[in-house]
């Protein structure tokens, strides 16, 4: 409210699910989070997989898809909720597979070459999840990932949880208001978690004894039907944020002011999530509301 307005980029369409894979229906999941609504998608988890492919989530119908930008190949389909979506370390056990947290299963790995699923973390200490939501891998190999479920407002007992390649699992938040995005900035000291309910972004340093202290609001987005969703960061140290409640992405620098706006409200309300494409300037964008990725550039810092 202090700072100068945030410059607005333009967005453009990238790629849109093709008619063969929307069979709009009715879901468990859909009854729950689009007021039971017949809906043939709803987009989310875009990353890059370790040969370059881009690949979303489609939350409601258990679908992984890799992307082109007219054909859209179906790599797995299963009975289970996928959301958030990330390559696994460069070595150890998950070398080379898609991690993906699955608000039914928890998280799991996934083959990109044969789509065969497979359980990384279903529980913890025999406990089952609220309902994951979104990931990050640090360069330790660490898995970083938000337990979101029906938390907000009214139930601030959302949880961060970082799994070590040992096997090691940290809570490092507990009361969060439906922690969403999460994202860590580029040298991988200090981790972003959107707060979806409260309109928030938080940012927190990361230790390797779990101990988190001093965590706060790093970015306050405007109140609407809802907060700010998936993140990404670019080389320069610059959180781009979802925001499906305004039909928005915002751009901050490191210190929080916000430099960008992109208005994605030509093509939809509801942009979900966002990541870099390898040149590492062209943001992508998933739009849940049209079924379809945006795109748009990012100019050098």
């Amino acid at each position: 409210m202090w700072f100068n307005p945030p410059r607005p980029l333009p967005v453009r369409p990238f790629a849109r699910l093709p008619e063969a894979h929307r069979r709009p229906r009715r879901t468990a999941w859909s009854d729950a989070n689009r007021g039971g609504a017949a809906i043939d998608s709803f987009l989310e988890g875009p990353c890059f997989d370790a040969a370059g492919h881009f690949l979303v989530t489609d939350i409601p119908n258990g679908r992984i898809f890799r992307v082109g930008p007219r054909d859209w190949d179906l790599v797995a389909e299963y009975e289970g909720w996928p959301n958030g979506m990330a390559p696994g370390p460069a070595q150890g056990a998950h070398a080379g597979a898609l991690l993906i947290t699955d608000y039914r299963h928890g998280l799991l790995s996934l083959d990109p070459a044969t789509g065969a699923i497979a359980p990384v973390l279903e529980t913890v200490l025999s406990e089952g999840f609220k309902g994951l939501n979104d990931l990050v891998v640090d360069a330790a190999g660490a898995i970083l990932f938000t337990d979101q479920g029906q938390t907000g407002l009214q139930d601030p007992s959302g949880r961060v949880f970082r799994l070590w390649p040992d096997g090691r699992l940290d809570r490092l938040i507990g009361n969060g208001p439906s922690p969403n995005g999460i994202a860590l900035n580029h040298a991988g000291t200090h981790c972003y978690v959107a707060m979806t309910r409260s309109c928030e972004v938080w940012r927190f340093a990361l230790r390797p004894d779990a101990q988190v202290g001093k965590a706060n609001c790093f970015a306050r987005l405007p109140a609407g039907t809802s907060g700010p969703d998936g993140l990404a960061v670019d080389a320069a140290d610059r959180l781009f944020v979802a925001n499906p409640g305004h039909g928005q992405v915002w751009g901050f620098d490191a210190h929080g002011q916000a430099l960008f706006r992109l208005d994605c409200t030509e093509h939809g309300r509801m942009p979900t999530n966002c990541c870099f494409a390898p040149d590492g300037t062209t943001l992508l964008i998933t739009e849940s509301q049209s079924g379809q990725v945006l795109a748009a550039e990012i100019p050098p810092a």
